[in-house]
């Protein structure tokens, strides 16, 4: 139980969007006090009503801009995303639900002089404070579903226009035509610089082979920009991240080594930070 209390969970962190909800509930307060009439005032002035009413609904947006804007721009550092948890959100709603029933308490003892009330007055002003808590709990729910399903779509999209690229063949041209080579993208594991040769190494049928070609390796870079899993490492290498075995470190930067290859690949000082990125 207290594994799954303690799991990550967002905080709703955008002020912008929260002042949002802020209004929403509030009118929503407004207008479920003003057609359901929840607390039974059928012994009070209009005045009273009028004043309690407003009162509510005041407090309601006064509270819940204060637990949704001011308390976690006072201390963002309680309220960082990274380290909400389930448990910081249970708690924070019953907060929210507790502080929002007492301030209607007050407000009504207040208003009417009304300081002992039964458990059922209690209850009302609780079920009341729950409106807009669930409110909350509903329109957060939404978001993160919203916002979940929206980055699936994005990733589903990544993943078939990754798909593309993989099984996209290239065309490697060669100053001498009979040298040219045309493979599927994900096929090739390394290209290396060697003069006015680059050396191309591809999986085919489970085997590694090898073809020179008389290219230059700026030029296959160029021709290989839109391909993401294929990283310029080394002014010398380029490299299929997909086909890595092994990284290791030493003095200049990186060893990329790889199945098949008896040498490794080397990644510079100038391009270790690029790297990190995408491994």
């Amino acid at each position: 139980m207290l594994a799954v209390l303690n799991k990550p969970y967002p905080f709703n962190s955008d002020l912008k969007h929260n002042a949002k909800i802020i209004l929403f509930i509030s009118v929503g307060v407004l207008a479920y006090i003003v057609f359901l009439m929840p607390i039974d005032i059928s012994l009070f002035t209009k005045k009273e009503i009028t004043y309690l009413i407003t009162g509510l609904t005041v407090s309601t947006f006064v509270m819940l801009s204060m637990n949704l804007i001011v308390f976690p721009s006072l201390v963002p550092k309680l309220f960082d995303n990274s380290r909400w948890t389930i448990k910081r959100e249970i708690i924070w709603n019953a907060w929210t639900l507790v502080s929002t029933s007492a301030i209607y308490y007050l407000l009504y003892s207040f208003v009417y002089g009304v300081i002992v009330m039964s458990v059922f007055d209690i209850f009302q002003f609780v079920f009341l404070g729950l409106i807009p808590v669930s409110a909350l709990i509903i329109i957060n729910y939404n978001r993160l579903l919203r916002t979940n399903l929206k980055t699936a779509r994005q990733l589903n999209n990544k993943l078939s226009e990754g798909k593309l690229l993989k099984d996209k063949f290239i065309d490697f041209d060669s100053d001498y035509k009979k040298d040219n080579l045309i493979i599927k993208s994900d096929s090739i594991i390394m290209i290396k610089s060697a003069d006015n040769y680059i050396e191309v190494y591809f999986e085919k049928d489970g085997i590694v082979k090898k073809q020179m070609i008389r290219n230059s390796l700026n030029k296959i870079e160029t021709l290989l920009r839109e391909y993401d899993f294929i990283f310029k490492c080394h002014r010398s290498y380029m490299i299929n991240i997909h086909h890595i075995k092994e990284v290791q470190g030493h003095s200049q930067g990186y060893k990329i080594f790889f199945e098949g290859i008896d040498f490794p690949a080397l990644v510079s000082q100038k391009y270790i930070d690029d790297f990190n990125k995408i491994i």
